[in-house]
């Protein structure tokens, strides 16, 4: 078994480097832990609570005891199946903010501005507005991963676009377009109401040419000889394998996994690998550290009228949806339901939106667990650039055991006093006028939830992961202590590898993490290639012209 590049993780970078180095005439091999995504559980957007709660498609990670949310271990997702995490994720496409982009430049992965990715994200665009405004001059419209937007005909849906313009904020027609900040409608990887996953834009295309091969094993560690790596060791069907790289190794394996393998491999923290008997091929202190997240919470209302989702929240609902979307692909199983949301910024003197709303017309839980209130609505809220910092290692030189996840969540002052604010802002929205003939009382975190003691108890019971981990193998120049890849996405130190995915982010993005995952795949593949990147594009983004002084 042997190919010119080796991936290991068929997820949403993974699947976009395979696609475009089969595409250049390079054999490629892809090795995936996980199984086929047939099946209606992850086809169906409707269905997006069942994927991530399944221990068929999910590796079932979760924290250590987090030490300022009240000691809970949060659930980790991470796709375990071909598309990984973009096969058991919500769906939303988010580019992130210009000012994420050039941030990472100014940190040393020079290369990477938001005038260097935006050609990336047109690249892989297939986007459609679904009748529902937009920007075609900042989109791309013949890319392999179609993004589309819901019909939005639920009243509540509309509902909180009009009350985030009756609060003060823009109406955004886009926000992966010129101006991200403002409530508006949102973006998501559906084609003709299937989930467009990694997997269906990229993979399978992929995999119809003779040059792309896909290996279902478990990767071990990266196989070096005098410092260079030459293939990866798998186990696969009971054996322990290598399998041979002529020209890389690429690692697209997760932020938990890909770190964890660099270790297994002897690259990292040269005395966390010595515990655990590892012998040092490159000290790095920085693998694995870094990590970040977004955290975030269910602000829910109960509604005066029969008109959210709850009305399909029973097996007959269930079936009408399910058999509706089998026959057709039509109807609400074709939607995720995040079909408004927005980003705005907390306080006057920030210069981009650092809150993220995600608005769903129905009281849920992640699980699918619906509201005891009935019919209600409710607002995903929670900042964007915690400062908080955590960790993953190595819990044993075991390639079959899971990694210690740290995530050090709220660690920083600033995030409770953030959160707080994210609370109190989703309150005044869904206190506007648009909402008066559906509100009837809020379910969580409740009316007599006022005080910052009460707020901040609130927060950490009920802080939930948004599943956006990245950061602990980040890009930097070659001269910095702490960075992993230089930004060709070589891992520094070594030979013959790369690593591509949210691993490489020196600081976390913008809103859902997807988009940006499957563009560093794209443009990962150019440097890979030796191909000179697509020539920068200067469009000039949207800045609140009063940031300094005006909070909206």
């Amino acid at each position: 078994m042997e190919a010119d590049f080796v991936i290991v993780g068929a997820g949403s970078a993974g699947c976009a480097m395979a696609y475009r180095l089969s595409e250049a005439g390079c054999s490629v091999i892809v090795i995936e832990h996980g199984g086929t995504d047939w099946g209606p559980f992850i086809q169906m957007p409707g269905a997006l609570s069942f994927p991530m709660n399944m221990a068929r498609y999910d590796w079932g990670y979760r924290s250590e005891p987090e030490p300022h949310l009240n000691n809970r271990q949060l659930a980790t997702p991470r796709g375990k199946v071909i598309g990984g995490s973009s096969s058991i994720n919500g769906m939303v496409y988010v580019r992130g903010h210009a000012g994420d982009f050039d941030y990472w430049a100014e940190q040393g992965a020079d290369g990477w501005s938001y005038a260097d990715v935006l050609p990336y994200y047109k690249r892989m665009e297939n986007w459609t507005s679904g009748g529902r405004g937009g920007d075609p001059a900042w989109r791309g419209t013949d890319g392999p991963l179609h993004v589309t937007r819901g019909p939005g005909k639920n009243p509540l849906t509309q509902a909180f676009i009009d009350a985030g313009v009756q609060a003060g904020y823009p109406m955004t027609e886009d926000y992966n377009g010129q101006q991200q900040e403002g409530v508006g409608p949102f973006d998501a990887t559906i084609k003709d109401g299937v989930r467009w996953s990694a997997a269906n834009a990229y993979l399978r295309p992929a995999l119809k040419r003779d040059n792309c091969t896909l290996v279902n094993a478990l990767a071990r560690k990266v196989v070096m000889r005098d410092g260079r790596a030459t293939g990866v060791e798998v186990s696969r069907r009971g054996r322990v394998e290598v399998i041979e790289a002529r020209a890389e190794v690429i690692l697209a394996a997760s932020s938990i996994n890909s770190p964890k393998l660099l270790m297994l491999s002897g690259i990292g923290p040269a005395a966390h690998l010595a515990e655990h008997g590892i012998e040092v091929v490159a000290d790095r202190p920085g693998v694995g550290q870094n990590l970040q997240d977004h955290l975030e919470l269910y602000i829910q209302m109960a509604a005066s009228k029969p008109v959210s989702l709850y009305r399909y929240w029973n097996i007959p609902g269930k079936g009408f949806v399910g058999t509706q979307w089998l026959l057709a692909k039509l109807g609400l199983g074709a939607s995720n339901q995040f079909e408004s949301g927005g980003f705005i910024r907390s306080a006057a003197g920030i210069r981009y939106p650092d809150i993220q709303f995600h608005f769903l017309p129905i009281a849920v839980r992640y699980d699918g667990q619906a509201a005891a209130d009935g019919h209600g609505y409710q607002a995903h809220v929670g900042p964007m650039r915690s400062k908080s910092r955590g960790q993953v290692t190595l819990r044993s030189a075991n390639p079959g055991e899971a990694p210690k996840i740290e995530f050090n969540y709220m660690s920083h002052p600033d995030d409770w006093e953030e959160f707080r604010t994210c609370i109190r802002l989703t309150r005044e929205i869904f206190g506007q006028e648009a909402f008066a003939p559906y509100a009837k009382h809020e379910i969580q975190p409740g009316a007599d939830v006022q005080t910052d003691a009460e707020l901040d108890a609130f927060i950490a019971e009920h802080a939930e992961s948004a599943y956006h981990p990245c950061g602990t193998a980040r890009m930097g120049r070659a001269n910095d202590a702490m960075a992993v890849v230089d930004p060709e996405c070589r891992v520094i130190g070594v030979e013959g590898l790369r690593l591509a995915d949210s691993s490489i982010f020196p600081r976390i993005t913008n809103g859902n993490l997807n988009a940006p995952s499957i563009m560093v795949g794209e443009k990962a593949a150019d440097h890979i290639l030796g191909r000179d990147p697509l020539a920068r594009d200067n469009a000039e983004p949207w800045v609140h012209p009063n940031w300094r002084t005006a909070q909206r």
